[in-house]
């Protein structure tokens, strides 16, 4: 027992003696007589010029050394400056193995970055040169370092008890300068307190700062603080009642200040993978984003579980507070009110969103989706209930602003469109489109677009490998309805397009005065659409396109044209008359008009054109150039009965089954009611027709008054020959030439 006492005062003593020694040499060593041999140090082993201009003081309780006035020069230029340097330590907590730091203050730092015009920092430089750099070194070397450092970290089993009392950066401010892209950032103003920082239970922090950059002009003062905690193990960390608040002004807002908020509580377990953020909410301007998630598992395959919302906003009050360009609508009312909200979960791997809601106005879209991370393949199904997509559109220009342009110089004005024509742009990103794998259902409930109004739209779309196709979209349109299908092949850079349609009475007066103000259409029509094309430009589709549009027209009419007088026209000059009638109407009544459009490239051939009129078939064929809009039809009005009351329109047999000839020719973008008339050109070839029925009716004329005097006469000799008798005979010879 003697020997185990004299050990522990055996070792009470060093400890006493080294307290001792400690304490002496705090008291009577002035580190400020070595300046000059730290300040060579510094210049023998780096590139930097060291200058202590303070005083540098060590103390004992606590145990800690401060530094005042320090410099480090690169190059002649600043590197690096320091006010104040204060570092204490517990003395006693070392003695007892559990670490304190009592203070540690940093006030007054000034570093200056800078990157030359051939991308070389100017820390890069700090090292002589020929310094081993531990990049280069071999790979086993490193490989062995780190294998010592692992085991240094995980050494002692026991986790380290931490404490540090107080930490205080103050007057911070860090210039960064970069030659090669003209690009400066300023850190400036760094403040950060931290006290009582204890592993295993939560402290507070406080951090304050100015940062500005020129490339975009942007100056940001930020505020934050939160109680942060972190386990004794360091794989488990905390940030609770986290308040930020960031001021902005500059380019990005349009020279306006913007205020960004930041509030809530986020955990992470490493070792467990595991995070949440709970009641987190992020704010710009008016703006807010709240969400509670859950994520398991920080790989390939995480499991998330928690809501995402947006607050209901106003889209051009934002863009008004972030300093953005107003977005200008036909309607001034829309974009006020803009919401989202969604349930996220899903198996791992894949985020589900589920009771999503969307809100534009008072348009609501519902449905759910998901993302899968390891392929990128997207699901979504929304179903909305109404909108009015043309309140969304820029204002319609008012009648006159655009005079001044149109007035401008004729040259110029074709040399822009030939720029505009030389500038067009592909419509589709292909190599993003062969990425895609897309599984998209979308339905509407009413759409109102380019004043046209659809109900219950349905469409499903899907992508793989390349191939899109829209499988499915249809609604009902004007009484009627319409589907089209078209896939489009992009797995090279000529994609193919096949476009298929089936269009089922949809009325078109209706239909064309919605769309276009124009009104000389009527009747129920059936449309069957086949085409293929290839190309990733308008212009290449228009002109690789071919296939054929079938129509049918049933129960219609022709609005602001009669044909019936065009057709009169031709049958008063027929019968060398002149019209009486002046009030014919602005309509050609009309059933069962078909025919079929060939399509190739810009130009549309039909050669079947037919259609039955009062008394009339229409015949027809002609062309539609679609580059130049411009129509070019030969019809013919085939006279079939009785058409009209007046006396000059009356049908002869002269006249019957002969053709009155119309053109329609013309810009069908410009005045579609003027495009036909009566074509004098080709009604010589209808004269000749009925001409030639004029002679047949002559000759069949003579022939049967020839066969009368003929019959006339051998039954007036009969009667003179047989008397009596010969009635009998007489009858017959009636029935004979009868």
């Amino acid at each position: 027992m003697k020997a185990v006492r004299y050990i522990v005062f055996a070792i009470i003593g060093l400890i006493i003696l080294a307290i001792a020694a400690v304490a002496v040499a705090v008291m009577v060593i002035d580190p400020n007589d070595y300046k000059p041999q730290i300040e060579k140090a510094a210049e023998d082993n780096t590139n930097l010029d060291l200058i202590l201009e303070g005083d540098i003081g060590w103390s004992f309780i606590p145990l800690g050394l401060e530094l005042n006035g320090v410099e480090a020069t690169l190059e002649g230029e600043r590197f690096v400056r320091l006010e104040q340097l204060v570092a204490q330590l517990d003395f006693w907590s070392l003695i007892a193995m559990s670490p304190r730091v009592n203070t540690f203050l940093l006030d007054g730092l000034d570093a200056r970055l800078s990157v030359d015009k051939d991308g070389n920092g100017n820390w890069t430089r700090i090292m002589p040169e020929g310094e081993a750099d531990k990049s280069q070194e071999p790979a086993e070397e490193q490989q062995s370092e780190q294998a010592q450092a692992e085991d240094t970290e995980t050494g002692g089993g026991e986790p380290l008890n931490f404490n540090v009392e107080n930490v205080e950066i103050s007057n911070a401010q860090v210039h960064y300068n970069d030659a090669a892209t003209g690009q400066s950032v300023t850190l400036e103003d760094f403040t950060l307190n931290a006290s009582d920082i204890t592993l295993g239970s939560s402290f507070p922090l406080d951090i304050s700062f100015r940062v500005e950059t020129n490339q975009p002009q942007l100056e940001v003062d930020g505020r934050l603080s939160a109680l942060l905690a972190a386990n004794e193990a360091l794989n488990e960390f905390g940030i609770s009642d986290l308040e930020a608040v960031f001021d902005m002004n500059g380019d990005p807002f349009g020279g306006k200040a913007v205020t960004a908020k930041l509030t809530g509580a986020i955990e992470a377990n490493l070792e467990n993978e595991t995070a949440s953020i709970n009641g987190f909410t992020a704010s710009l301007a008016d703006l807010t984003l709240n969400t509670d998630l859950t994520v398991n598992g920080f790989g390939d395959q995480p499991q998330l579980d928690g809501t995402l919302s947006i607050d209901e906003f106003s889209l051009k009050s934002l863009l008004a507070a972030l300093g953005q360009p107003a977005i200008e609508t036909e309607d001034p009312e829309v974009f006020e009110a803009v919401g989202f909200s969604t349930n996220i979960g899903g198996p791992a791997g894949t985020v589900e969103l589920s009771d999503l809601s969307i809100t534009l106005d008072d348009t609501t879209f519902t449905g759910g989706g998901s993302y899968t991370l390891s392929n990128s393949a997207v699901a979504l199904n929304l179903q909305g209930d109404a909108i009015n997509a043309d309140r969304y559109l820029p204002p319609t220009p008012e009648e006159g602003a655009n005079a001044a342009a149109s007035d401008g110089d004729a040259s110029e004005e074709t040399a822009s469109t030939a720029q505009t024509s030389a500038e067009e742009s592909d419509l589709l990103p292909l190599e993003t489109l062969r990425t895609l794998l897309l599984d998209i259902d979308l339905g509407l409930g009413e759409l109102i677009i380019s004043n046209l109004t659809i109900n219950e739209i349905k469409s499903s779309i899907t992508a793989q490998n390349g191939v899109l196709k829209v499988d499915e979209f249809s609604g009902k349109l004007y009484d009627g309805s319409f589907g089209a299908n078209v896939t489009l092949d992009a797995r090279t850079d000529n994609p193919k397009w096949i476009i298929g349609s089936k269009v089922n009475n949809v009325q078109t007066l209706p239909l064309l005065t919605d769309l276009a103000e124009v009104d000389m259409l009527s009747g129920g029509a059936n449309l069957s659409v086949d085409v293929k094309t290839t190309g990733n430009r308008i212009s290449a589709l228009r002109e690789n396109a071919n296939g054929e549009i079938g129509f049918n027209l049933a129960e219609g009419e022709f609005r602001k044209m009669n044909l019936t007088r065009m057709a009169c026209q031709g049958i008063a000059l027929a019968n060398q008359e002149s019209l009486s009638t002046s009030d014919w109407g602005t309509t050609t009544p009309f059933n069962d008009m078909k025919g079929t459009l060939k399509i190739s490239g810009n130009t549309l051939n039909n050669t079947d054109l037919v259609a039955a009129l009062a008394g009339m078939r229409l015949e027809g064929d002609g062309t539609v150039d679609l580059k130049q809009t411009n129509l070019d039809y030969e019809l013919g009005l085939r006279i079939v009965g009785e058409i009209h009351r007046d006396e000059a329109c009356r049908v002869t047999e002269y006249v019957k089954n002969a053709v009155v000839p119309v053109e329609c020719r013309g810009n069908f973008s410009e005045d579609p009611a003027g495009l036909c008339s009566f074509d004098g050109s080709r009604f010589r070839d209808t004269l000749k027709d009925i001409a030639a029925n004029a002679a047949r009716a002559k000759v069949k004329e003579e022939t049967d008054r020839a066969k009368e005097k003929a019959r006339e006469k051998v039954q007036e000799k009969i009667d003179e020959q047989l008397g009596e008798e010969g009635n009998k005979i007489k009858d017959a010879v009636k029935g004979l030439f009868n």
